[in-house]
């Protein structure tokens, strides 16, 4: 069953926190940001709705620096519970898909706690000032990509933030699996 995040809340400021990447080296997020913005992607390795996505997300990524914004994505899921999400298997998906961008391992899964983050994929759009202004889906795909030349929902989002600062009033929230917490012993 998929879940869906709550609508943007609008201004609300980044959180920055230094995780560690594919590539082995920590990463601030906020280092990560362009001069004219951030996305910040919660996503995983096994879940279906971020494989429907995942290529059409590097394409965006490497557009959208383009137009000054940095993308950085992160996985909070629960490797020992889901051993797709571990951090080999980050690396091995990372290359398989030639990530543009970092992804970081937010192991004790505070960073995703603080962002509340709710599926995987959930995309946080932030302006220059590190406000948000997005936080919707990438495009219409579901659990299965999109079938033919779909809006590029997140990419224009994030066109409007590198331009004017603001993102649109309207988005449609993300929707995907449930990010995989641990238990709270």
């Amino acid at each position: 069953m998929g879940a869906a995040p709550p609508i943007c809340d609008f201004g609300w400021k980044a959180i920055d926190a230094r995780l560690t990447s594919t590539e082995g080296r920590a990463h601030s997020i906020f280092d990560c940001a362009g001069p004219n913005g951030l996305v910040v992607a919660f996503i995983c390795n096994h879940c279906p709705y971020v494989k429907a996505v995942i290529d059409r997300m590097v394409r965006d990524a490497r557009d959208l620096e383009a137009l000054g914004i940095g993308f950085v994505a992160i996985n909070a899921n629960d490797a020992a519970a889901y051993p797709e999400d571990s951090f080999a298997a980050m690396k091995a998906f990372a290359a398989a898909h030639a990530f543009p961008f970092p992804y970081l391992h937010d192991e004790d899964q505070s960073v995703a706690r603080a962002y509340d983050a709710v599926c995987t994929p959930d995309f946080f759009g932030f302006n220059r000032d590190l406000e948000l202004q997005y936080r919707g889906r990438l495009d219409a795909s579901r659990a299965a990509p999109a079938e033919g030349d779909v809006p590029r929902e997140l990419f224009e989002a994030m066109r409007s933030v590198a331009e004017t600062g603001e993102g649109p009033r309207e988005q449609i929230p993300s929707m995907g699996c449930s990010i995989k917490w641990k238990d709270a012993a």
